[in-house]
C-alpha cells in the first residue's frame, strides 16, 4: 500500500533537523566520544568544539563567546535566567514582572517563586492582538523590581513583542531584563545589544537543530545563582558533562540560521501570508494575533462551532499535521491561556488551530492545507447543534 505523504505544519512545537547539522554532529558520537574536562587528546578535541560552537552561537546573537551557556533546551535556560536571576538579586528586591501570554517555561517558573520563594509577581496584560501593554508594564515598576521577563514571539499566536522599548525601559529603571527568544530566533531580527537584553534563551530543535540543547545568553556581569551544582560546567552556573555532539549540532544550527536567514524568512512569509488568506475564507473564523506584528512563519486562526482537537485529528487522517497550541500544553483540556488573555471566550478559543510552516514546506503542501480544512470544518459544524443554532 502507498504511503500517505505528510505534510508537516507543527515546525513551532519542533523542526526536522538539517542535514548539515546531522553531518556536523555524527563524529562526536562516534570518533569524537572524549570528555571535553578531560586533558588528552580527545577530551581536547571535545572541548574545542564547544568552544567553536559557543563562538557560532555568539555571532547569530551579537553576543561574545563568553556569554553564552549551554544548557538542554529553553525550558532550562527559561527557570535559570528567572530563578537564578532572582535569587542572586534578592538582597535588592523581591518584585518580578512578566506577561500574562508567556510560555508555562516561564508562568510556571514565576508561579514557583510565587508560592516558594517568596517573591512578587506582575502578570501584565495584552490587547486584542496579544501585544504586550507597555504602560501596564512601566506602571508596575516598583523599587522593589528586580527582573522583567517578556517573551520575544509568542509560541501559540506569533506576536512579535516590543522588546526593544521593554529593554530601554528596564536600562532606565535598572531592572534586569531576560526575553525567550525560543520562537522568534532564526525568524526575527535576534541582537542582544539591539534588544537590549541582559538574559536571552533560545531552543535548539526550534532552529532545524537537534533537541536536548539550548543556550542561556548571559551579559558579562549579570548576577547569577546556579541552579545544578558539581563540577563547575558553564562557567559554574550549569554544571554537568556537556552534549557534546548536540552543542555542535547548535552552533552548526545558529549558523546555517543565519547564512539563510533572509531567503528563509521570505519563503516562510509568502507561505503563512498564503495560508492566512486562503483559511479566512471560511465563515466564523478569526486571526488570532497581530498581522502586522507577526512572526513569519505563524498562522494562528479560530473557528467558530468546532473543536480544534477534532480538526487536528480530521486533519491528520489526510496526512496534515497541526496543532491547536503550544506543544506543552496540547494535552490539557483547558482553553488556551493566551487566547483568553486576548479575550476570546472559552468556546472560541477551544476551536484555533495553530499552523507553523518552515524552510523546508512547500506552496503546494499550502495549497493542500487550503483545499482540505473547509470541508472538514463543515463536516463538523454539520454535527454541532451550535451551528445549527
Amino acid at each position: 500500500m502507498m504511503r500517505m505523504k505528510r505534510v508537516y505544519l507543527d515546525n513551532s512545537a519542533t523542526t526536522k533537523v538539517d542535514d548539515e547539522v546531522v553531518g556536523a554532529m555524527l563524529p562526536y558520537f562516534t570518533e569524537k566520544f572524549g570528555n571535553p574536562s578531560s586533558l588528552h587528546a580527545a577530551g581536547r578535541d571535545s572541548r574545542e568544539a564547544i568552544e567553536v560552537a559557543r563562538g557560532q552561537v555568539a555571532t547569530a546573537i551579537g553576543a561574545t563567546p563568553a556569554e553564552i551557556i549551554f544548557t538542554s533546551g529553553g525550558t532550562e535556560a527559561d527557570n535559570i535566567a528567572i530563578i537564578g536571576g532572582a535569587l542572586a538579586n534578592k538582597k535588592k528586591g523581591s518584585h518580578i514582572i512578566t506577561s500574562t501570554i508567556e510560555h508555562p517555561a516561564v508562568i510556571e517558573t514565576c508561579r514557583h517563586l510565587e508560592k516558594e520563594g517568596g517573591f512578587r509577581v506582575t502578570y501584565v496584560p495584552v490587547d486584542p492582538d496579544g501585544v504586550l501593554k507597555l504602560d501596564e508594564l512601566e506602571k508596575a515598576i516598583t523599587k522593589e523590581t528586580i527582573l522583567i521577563s517578556i517573551m520575544h514571539v509568542n509560541n501559540e499566536i506569533g506576536t512579535v513583542q516590543p522588546i526593544r522599548e521593554i529593554g530601554k525601559i528596564a536600562r532606565e529603571t535598572d531592572v534586569y531584563f531576560h526575553t525567550d527568544a525560543v520562537q522568534s530566533f532564526g525568524k526575527v531580527s535576534v541582537n542582544v545589544d539591539e534588544l537590549g537584553v541582559d538574559m536571552l534563551s533560545i531552543s535548539g530543535h526550534k532552529v532545524h537543530g537537534p533537541k536536548g540543547v539550548g543556550v542561556l545568553y548571559l551579559r558579562k556581569g549579570t548576577p547569577m545563582r546556579s541552579l545544578v551544582y558539581g563540577g563547575g560546567h558553564e562557567r559554574g552556573i550549569r554544571s554537568g558533562t556537556e552534549n557534546v555532539p548536540g552543542i555542535v549540532g547548535m552552533g552548526k544550527a545558529c549558523e546555517i540560521a543565519m547564512r539563510d536567514f533572509d531567503s528563509n524568512v521570505t519563503h516562510m512569509t509568502r507561505l503563512r501570508d498564503k495560508l492566512i488568506d486562503g483559511l479566512l475564507k471560511i465563515d466564523h473564523s478569526r486571526l488570532n494575533g497581530s498581522r502586522a506584528l507577526r512572526s513569519p512563519n505563524n498562522v494562528n486562526i479560530s473557528y467558530s462551532f468546532v473543536e480544534g482537537e477534532s480538526m487536528v485529528l480530521l486533519l491528520d487522517m489526510k496526512g496534515i499535521e497541526v496543532s491547536t497550541g503550544s506543544a506543552c500544553s496540547s494535552k490539557k483540556l483547558e482553553p488556551s491561556h493566551v487566547l483568553l488573555s486576548c479575550g476570546l471566550d472559552p468556546e472560541t478559543a477551544h476551536g484555533s488551530l495553530r499552523m507553523t510552516n518552515s524552510k523546508y514546506n512547500t506552496v503546494e503542501e499550502i495549497d493542500y492545507m487550503i483545499e482540505t480544512l473547509p470541508g472538514i470544518v463543515g463536516r463538523l459544524r454539520e454535527m454541532s447543534p451550535l451551528y445549527k443554532k
